[in-house]
């Protein structure tokens, strides 16, 4: 926060018993060194405010304690005599509690989640009920992860589903070894880059519109539920069962939980022009345009079609899904729309199954970037990503360049106040901006094109990326090639660990809210939009081919210990650019300034513009609100054109989940924050 004496304005509404609302603001520090909280009063009956009146705080566990930044907004009771009780004048400094870490003035009232047994953390409570059911049966992580996915496709359609793509990795208890597993699909066969120009009949675009039928590759999702259950699940229980949790909430209904409702009524619009079929995923309503639209917070929605699709699945593997009703109907509509996707392609995917890939690593000590850890505190921690076509490589590279920033000098050892100051931000920038320069032009696919992953992320080359680096301003001249990213989409991801010590790290996406929002009749889900990655210029390693597969921005991380290869954390964020992003921010939070889970995960962060070289690509840097004012204008005055985000444009810098590991008395303890960000929450088995 660069000034932990700086207090931010903060937002609290509180609902009395006698029905008068409550808004808190807490004051920022006063010339005079006081320090106030202030209420004001609105009675619903007439609208007249009373106040506002300065409230103490005080210490934790009261009134006080309970003033913290809820970003989507809360009601809580506000008991008369309590708000009485702490009526006062202005206190010094010295009165208020102080905060653990500076960014604490905007706390998150999650508490750190604890089990011996496992944990299954995500976006969606409902959907985190799913995997415990299957832990509770004997599936190990694998399978229940699988579990949540699916539940996830049912109750937040617009950010994952089985027609879009997946991606994990799975540490194996037994072995001790991280495996990796890349369940993206490919282009049609058919979709040559001459064929799909004539088609779009615009040759100038150098990208696929984002909801063209062209954008659509073959769903590799489907797929990959069945090839983690089988490569790393445990036997014990079978598909149909991992399934049913998320067939029972489809046929069933379930309540909208209310970002996914205000994500569903964004894309409303979007639904209806995209499928002739878009009421199998709107609620029916006779006064709403086209008789349906977007289920509200608290409402049921039902999603039969999505079952039936899940049934198939769960009775024939594969075959469910890529041959039968199923593959007819996605192809019927593809063709309706004009593209080039057919049965054989869907064969073809189901026959060669996902692929399980080498993952790639870099060790991290923490002890070199902050001033309070000594070299024999700062263990060494091996940090893994998904290979190309993911961008994780990207987390590496902008670690591996912090790494050699510090080793040279260029950089200090951050003390414990300047988390989140604008040197620190500007370092983190800066490394990621010049990770994201290279991955723009040679993350992609490497069955198709050379992909220098290796070299990319090896000592020698950071070190010679890493003198790009200037410590006193921003550096535009960096981003020499177009990134294929764009700037917004919806990605699930979810963090399971069990009883045996295994955990998986795992991320679905259809891409952009609800893809291409093309809907396969009687199907219950939309068609992906992950082609609009490609390139179209015919020099670029992204460029479109068929049967290639794009630049995908979805990838999950883990940590391990290198000492004895034991786990230390499975982690992830979501939110397509942001994701290595987030891995960075979240991975420093947690090693280097000690902070929880849930503390890393609360931290206000920064996310850097994605978009096309054309378009002013990686200019703006984007700011959470929670970052304190004078980091905001001296990050400006190094030459970082910074924009704030408040409120729900907070959903920029993605929703994450971690789960720690430690072992105590013998046992495995696992430790689980769930982003704030999010309607979910880490829940234990």
């Amino acid at each position: 926060m660069g000034d932990p004496s700086h207090q931010h304005a903060l937002r609290m509404k509180m609902r009395r018993k006698d029905g008068i609302s409550m808004w808190g603001s807490e004051a920022k520090k006063a010339s005079s060194g006081r320090l106030a909280c202030c209420f004001a009063a609105a009675d619903p009956r007439d609208g007249t405010w009373t106040g506002p009146k300065p409230v103490r705080r005080e210490s934790p566990g009261q009134l006080g304690d309970n003033l913290g930044f809820f970003p989507w907004g809360l009601d809580l009771p506000g008991p008369k005599k309590l708000l009485n009780k702490y009526l006062a004048m202005p206190v010094t400094a010295s009165d208020v509690h102080s905060a653990s870490a500076p960014f604490t003035a905007f706390p998150c009232r999650r508490s750190v989640v604890h089990s011996t047994k496992g944990i299954v953390s995500c976006t969606q409570p409902l959907a985190a009920e799913a995997g415990q059911r299957i832990l509770k049966l004997g599936g190990n992580a694998a399978d229940a992860a699988v579990a949540v996915a699916a539940a996830l496709n049912v109750t937040e359609p617009h950010s994952t589903g089985i027609g879009g793509d997946m991606f994990c990795l799975f540490y194996n208890a037994k072995t001790k070894k991280v495996h990796a597993l890349n369940g993206s699909g490919r282009m049609p066969a058919g979709a040559s880059l001459d064929r799909v120009r004539q088609a779009l009949g615009d040759d100038s675009l150098t990208q696929l519109p984002k909801l063209s039928v062209h954008a659509v590759t073959v769903p590799g999702t489907a797929a990959g539920w069945v090839d983690t259950v089988e490569k790393f699940g445990s036997g014990r229980v079978t598909l149909e069962q991992i399934l049913t949790p998320a067939i029972e909430l489809g046929e069933e209904g379930f309540p909208v939980a209310e970002l996914a409702s205000l994500f569903w009524k964004g894309s409303e619009g979007k639904i209806r022009k995209g499928s002739p079929n878009f009421k199998e995923l709107l609620r029916e309503d006779s006064q709403a345009e086209g008789g349906a639209r977007a289920p509200a917070p608290g409402e049921v929605f039902k999603n039969p079609t999505l079952a039936k699709t899940f049934r198939a699945l769960a009775k024939e593997g594969k075959d469910g899904f890529y041959k039968g009703d199923v593959a007819k109907a996605i192809i019927q509509i593809v063709e309706d729309l004009g593209g080039f996707m057919t049965l054989d392609d869907l064969k073809n995917h189901a026959e060669m199954g996902s692929q399980e890939v080498d993952p790639i690593s870099l060790k991290f000590d923490p002890s070199g970037f902050v001033s309070s850890k000594k070299k024999e505190d700062g263990k060494e921690v091996e940090l893994w990503e998904h290979p190309p076509n993911g961008q994780g490589i990207v987390a590496l590279m902008a670690l591996g360049i912090l790494k050699e920033l510090s080793r040279s000098g260029k950089i200090p050892h951050f003390s414990p106040e300047q988390h989140n100051s604008a040197p620190y931000l500007h370092a983190l920038i800066e490394s990621l901006r010049i990770a994201f320069a290279d991955a723009a032009w040679w993350v992609t696919d490497p069955d198709v094109e050379k992909v220098p992953a290796q070299q990319l992320i090896s000592p020698a080359y950071l070190a010679e990326r890493a003198k790009l680096f200037d410590p006193s301003k921003a550096s535009p001249g960096i981003l020499d090639h177009g990134s294929p990213a764009h700037n917004h989409s919806d990605t699930v991801y979810l963090a399971v660990t069990d009883k045996e010590g295994n955990g998986i790290s795992f991320i679905n996406s259809v891409y952009e809210d609800f893809g291409t929002c093309i809907i396969p009749a009687g199907c219950g889900f939309t068609l992906q939009n992950r082609g609009a990655n490609f390139s179209l210029q015919t020099d670029h390693p992204n460029v479109l081919r068929p049967g290639k597969r794009p630049y995908h921005t979805i990838i999950p991380a883990m940590v391990t210990n290198p000492s004895d290869n034991s786990l230390h954390t499975v982690y992830g964020v979501m939110g397509g650019f942001m994701q290595p992003q987030g891995h960075v921010q979240v991975l420093f939070n947690t090693l280097a300034f000690d902070l929880s889970p849930q503390a890393a995960l609360d931290a206000p962060r920064f996310c850097i513009e994605a978009g096309s070289k054309e378009k002013g690509y990686g200019q703006i840097i984007y700011l959470e609100e929670g970052i304190c004012d004078s980091v905001v204008e001296e990050l400006r005055r190094m030459g970082h054109p910074v924009k704030v985000l408040k409120s729900f444009d907070r959903s920029k810098f993605g929703r994450g989940q971690v789960i720690r590991c430690h072992t105590d008395q013998g046992k495995t303890v696992y430790s689980a924050g769930s982003d704030m960000r999010g309607d979910g929450a880490a829940f234990p088995a």
